[in-house]
């Protein structure tokens, strides 16, 4: 980890001039003198202050890139990079107002940055109005369209618009832009699984498996077997996946995951199976989940 940066006062902003306050200084008086910085060194203090911050991102550090990245603004307000970082600083503090209006600040210094219009939209889904994060999906990809990450988000706002066909289809976009996208490939799973389409959806979650361990296929997948009838492998995997993140045995959890109403009916099936009940009490008394805002 890195140590919190503390920055101290060091440009000062007004000259007092001893005269002002005494009456007029003597001929030979030492005048105090304090060095005002240009308006380019400033603009160059910004980009190292900026530069920071978006590496605290990086590191996880949001609170302290936050108040770096607004440093930054305040030294450069007209450089549209810098609004950008305090944007997703914002937003990582689940500050979405702030970040809001950071973001169009952003927007109107450079309106046909694509990343500006997904991030905006990212904070759309993340307040659950996918009716506006549709759009400006739509537009940053007129700008940028072959970027796989605003299609999984695109698919993500029509599950939770309930237009499963048109979800499937921009997460098959994803995966088409980016073969070892698991994420997106994951959601295929959930979709086909919700459209009836069991085997795929198995088969979809099987090959998400070959890419990343991931316990939230691991555990679709089980529930998905279990109802297919493969009661051993599902509890293995099942007990492997709890283990791993036990906020999957929450329902709400599952559902803010975007997990449709058929694998969670699957899923409470198999947990319920008397092989389970040790890893499922273990995940209840692990689970950490608290509702994102």
């Amino acid at each position: 980890m890195l140590r919190r940066i503390r920055f101290s006062r060091t440009l000062a902003v007004a000259l007092l001039i001893l005269g002002g306050w005494f009456g007029a200084p003597a001929a030979n008086a030492l005048i105090p003198y304090v060095y005002l910085p240009t308006e380019e060194e400033l603009k160059g203090s910004s980009i190292g202050i900026g530069r920071t911050a978006a590496q605290l991102l990086q590191l996880g550090q949001a609170k302290d890139a936050a108040r770096l990245a607004a440093l930054a603004v305040r030294l450069n307000p007209n450089d549209e990079r810098f609004w950008s970082i305090l944007a997703e600083a914002q937003l990582r503090n689940n500050d979405l107002k702030d970040a809001s209006r950071s973001l169009a600040r952003a927007k109107q210094l450079n309106p046909e940055k694509a990343g500006l219009w997904f991030a905006e939209a990212a904070i759309a889904l993340r307040a659950e109005r996918p009716d506006d994060a549709v759009p400006l999906i739509a537009r940053g990809l007129q700008l940028d369209p072959n970027n796989a990450a605003a299609y999984f988000d695109l698919g993500n706002a029509r599950i939770m618009q309930d237009e499963l066909p048109r979800a499937l289809e921009s997460f098959e976009k994803a995966t088409a832009l980016k073969p070892e996208f698991w994420e997106a490939l994951n959601n295929q799973a959930l979709v086909l699984y919700e459209l009836g389409q069991r085997q795929e959806a198995v088969r979809r979650w099987r090959r998400v498996l070959k890419l990343e361990a991931n316990p939230e296929p691991m555990l679709a997948l089980a529930a998905a077997l279990h109802q297919l009838g493969e009661h051993t492998e599902a509890i293995q995997l099942a007990s492997t996946a709890l283990a791993k993140n036990p906020n999957y045995v929450l329902p709400l959890h599952q559902a803010e995951q975007l997990w449709g109403r058929r694998i969670r009916e699957a899923t409470a099936q198999l947990l319920s199976e008397p092989e389970l009940t040790n890893s499922v009490e273990r995940a209840q008394a692990n689970a950490t989940w608290k509702k994102s805002q």
